[in-house]
């Protein structure tokens, strides 16, 4: 799994440009009805992977926006660590969509950050947990504080909008991270002031050994303070899909090698509806991809081959059109 996650993060760093700069989207939502939304990519994609789908829930009258960051960002998380840096991210997002719906304004714009490489540097050294126990330990209760690096400016005016999150494979439980009143490595980000609603795509939510799980567990000490849907899918077995999805099910699992498991091709069915809460529902679909596999062109052809050919051949992904219209009315009932 590490060996594939390194080279996606070397092919995405490539592709991705540097996605500091200001975007804007149509937005008729108000305060009071706030159908808009903020994509959290999942490990090791960013946003240039989920534009088709933020223009998807755009035209459906949800305005969307991603979360501006490019891959490399993700490089001081590898190996398991905190995942305070793409919190940061998410907060700092949310609060400028949630700002621009409260004055009422006609588009939803994310103004720059600035995140240099020397920063990145800088949090790869020193951010806490993960295999090699940076600061100490792997485990998130006993991570030392440690700010992230970058300028993350905080919008002016109010922010009392509410919007939903929307996070892909482990963008679900970082956007849970963000939604609890606990502090993770420090800090409580209480999320649940401006978010009422949480999707999530193909998130491992389940228990399971090693430092990357231990997020998980953090997590899952609590319910989901917000309306949910977990959504996973079956028909891509651990047996015949490729040594990508067969360790990518005993990850999940961490009881099995995989092969006696199914999913979405990456995570299992079972763990990506584990999400619980009072207002918690599951979706399960069939024959649904993990990720746009195809769409990665050659890398995805040789790091995941099997998933890659069944994506050309026309599998869809949680994004693709036909898809989405199985999961976005969720987000239109919040005031219910």
């Amino acid at each position: 799994i590490s060996k594939v996650s390194l080279l996606l993060l070397l092919l995405s760093s490539i592709q991705v440009r540097w996605c500091t700069h200001a975007f804007s989207v149509s937005s008729q939502a108000s305060i009071e009805s706030a159908h808009a939304a903020v994509i959290v990519p999942g490990f090791l994609t960013g946003e240039n992977d989920f534009r088709s789908l933020a223009k998807s829930l755009t035209n459906r009258g949800i305005p969307t926006v991603v979360v501006p960051m490019p891959v490399w960002h993700w490089i001081p998380c590898i190996g398991g660590r905190s995942l305070r840096p793409i919190v940061e991210r998410v907060d700092y997002t949310v609060r400028h969509v949630s700002a621009r719906l409260t004055e009422g304004k006609s588009d939803i714009v994310v103004p720059r950050f600035d995140y240099s490489l020397s920063d990145c540097y800088a949090d790869f050294l020193n951010n806490p947990g993960g295999v090699g126990k940076v600061g100490g330990s792997d485990k998130v209760e006993e991570y030392p504080l440690v700010v992230p690096r970058g300028n993350f400016p905080p919008p002016q005016g109010d922010t009392k909008a509410r919007i939903a999150l929307i996070g892909h494979s482990a963008g679900g439980f970082i956007s849970r991270i963000y939604l609890s009143n606990r502090p993770y490595g420090g800090k409580a980000y209480k999320g649940t002031d401006l978010v009422h609603s949480l999707v999530t795509l193909g998130t491992p939510h389940a228990d399971a050994p090693g430092p990357a799980f231990e997020s998980v567990k953090w997590c899952n000490l609590e319910q989901l303070p917000v309306r949910g849907l977990a959504v996973g899918s079956t028909g891509t077995p651990g047996y015949s899909s490729g040594t990508l999805t067969k360790n990518g099910y005993a990850f999940c699992s961490g009881i099995t090698d995989g092969s006696d498991l199914d999913g979405d091709g990456l995570t299992t069915i079972e763990s990506a509806l584990a999400l619980n809460g009072d207002r918690v529902e599951k979706k399960i679909l069939d024959g649904v991809t993990h990720y746009p596999w195809s769409d990665a062109g050659i890398w995805g052809d040789l790091l995941a081959p099997d998933l890659s050919k069944e994506h050309k051949a026309g599998k869809p992904w949680y994004g693709d059109e036909r898809v989405v219209d199985e999961w976005a009315g969720f987000l239109f009932d919040h005031d219910k």
